[in-house]
């Protein structure tokens, strides 16, 4: 059997669609038994295919509605300096994704926060300071037309 098939493939999409699905109501949407659902969603699991399943919590609703997104440029390009702001990154408030990047760009950030003064502030005490940053460029969004939207497959 070609792994993941076309049963698992529709596993995926249905999850991707509606995490919350219950493996009862899972099975019967694709005509399949409970237990042969429930088996090949955990096989799904744990190859990886299938790496979580969570709720998305609406920035608005928690006070984190201003969307920045951040270009960042490096002195260099040694590994021990991208690891360097790796490491660094990983502990910026707010941040939801770093990106390594090629083009004119060495990475692209993108954090929630409450405000531009919150921006502000974590810029003048955090961003300002990574390791090995040479120049920056910031973008605050105006529109989220589409965010963390479905794969196609």
């Amino acid at each position: 059997m070609q792994y993941p098939d076309k049963t698992d493939l529709q596993i995926l999409r249905k999850l991707q669609d509606n995490g919350r699905l219950s493996n009862a109501d899972l099975a019967q949407e694709l005509g399949l038994s409970a237990a042969t659902c429930h088996r090949r969603t955990q096989k799904l699991m744990s190859t990886g295919h299938l790496k979580d399943v969570r709720g998305i919590v609406d920035p608005q609703k928690v006070d984190l509605g201003t969307l920045v997104i951040i270009g960042i440029v490096l002195d260099s390009s040694a590994q021990e300096n991208l690891d360097r702001f790796e490491a660094a990154a990983r502990d910026i408030p707010g941040l939801v994704d770093c990106h390594f990047v090629a083009g004119d760009m060495d990475y692209f950030l993108k954090l929630r926060v409450k405000d531009m003064a919150e921006f502000e502030s974590l810029h003048g005490k955090r961003l300002s300071v990574l390791p090995g940053v040479r120049l920056t460029r910031t973008f605050f969004v105006l529109r989220e037309v589409l965010d963390n939207g479905p794969l196609s497959f």
